[in-house]
């Protein structure tokens, strides 16, 4: 049994890890309403962030969790039946938004020429604004577990928990980023993006507490192996349909390959810090 001040160090691990999307929120402040070039970026660092922990670490994690209990190829298939399973719940939420707000045929027609009137500015603000919210609901499906993991972690060994927490909070942070920045740009409010972010990293805590009081004498491999998978195939749709369109819309080919790169390698070095660590 644990004692109360390894489990109280271990929930703060956890809450510092999470939290730190605040400080990629923050990223908002420094940036004006009317730069759409950063915004390009952005939304192209914010997919690059999300298609490389993707495939890079989730989906990993999702098979080596069905590994566990299955044969490698079925672990693999498995895998892949989860990871389209996630995007199709993705397609399918995305096709119960009423049409009159769903900006897929405003963004093709943004990618040929640029918005000028104010009915249709003020429908590119509506798509921005649903492209953040959509990428902090992934953001905290994904830190949900995220949150769990680094508490048993510190658990187990206080050092390990350590590294894990610092370097979990060094990739939450362009995470938070790529919340705040499409919020911010579509309403102008800091405030609004940076609490929105922030929020999403409420979900590591979270995921900390609930996985603690109910599903950790439950939690096994195979439930692990579904939700990583899932929350995988999410994150790929919101990149590919949600940020990489609009990347394309308030810049050009060159800044939405620019962001991605951006993305993948902070991410790639982050990745790499957690497994030193």
């Amino acid at each position: 049994m644990y004692s109360l001040e390894t489990i109280l160090i271990a929930f703060g691990l956890t809450l510092f890890a999470g939290l730190s999307t605040g400080i990629g929120a923050a990223l908002a402040f420094f940036s004006k309403s009317d730069n759409t070039r950063l915004l390009s970026i952005g939304l192209g660092f914010s997919a690059g962030v999300m298609i490389y922990i993707s495939f890079a670490e989730i989906l990993v994690k999702s098979k080596a969790s069905f590994a566990l209990q299955f044969s490698d190829s079925s672990a693999e298939a498995l895998m892949l039946i989860c990871f389209f399973s996630g995007i199709a719940l993705a397609f399918g939420i995305d096709r119960l938004v009423p049409e009159d707000v769903n900006p897929h045929e405003l963004k093709t027609d943004q990618a040929l020429a640029p918005l000028k009137t104010e009915h249709k500015e003020s429908k590119q603000k509506m798509m921005l604004h649903r492209t953040g919210v959509f990428t902090a609901l992934a953001i905290a499906i994904h830190n949900f577990p995220e949150g769990f993991a680094t508490f048993v972690s510190a658990l187990d060994s206080l050092t390990l928990g350590v590294g894990i927490a610092f370097a979990v909070a060094i990739h939450n942070i362009p995470e938070g980023m790529a919340v705040s920045l499409p919020i911010y740009h579509a309403t102008g409010e800091r405030k609004r993006a940076f609490w929105f972010a922030f929020g999403s990293g409420l979900a590591e805590p979270i995921g900390a507490a609930v996985g603690f009081f109910f599903l950790m004498p439950l939690m096994g491999e195979l439930t692990l192996g579904i939700t990583f998978g899932i929350v995988a195939g999410i994150m790929i749709y919101i990149s590919l349909d949600e940020l990489l369109p609009s990347a394309r819309v308030y810049g050009n080919a060159h800044t939405a390959i620019a962001g991605i790169i951006g993305g993948m390698g902070v991410m790639a070095v982050s990745l790499l810090l957690f497994k030193i660590s």
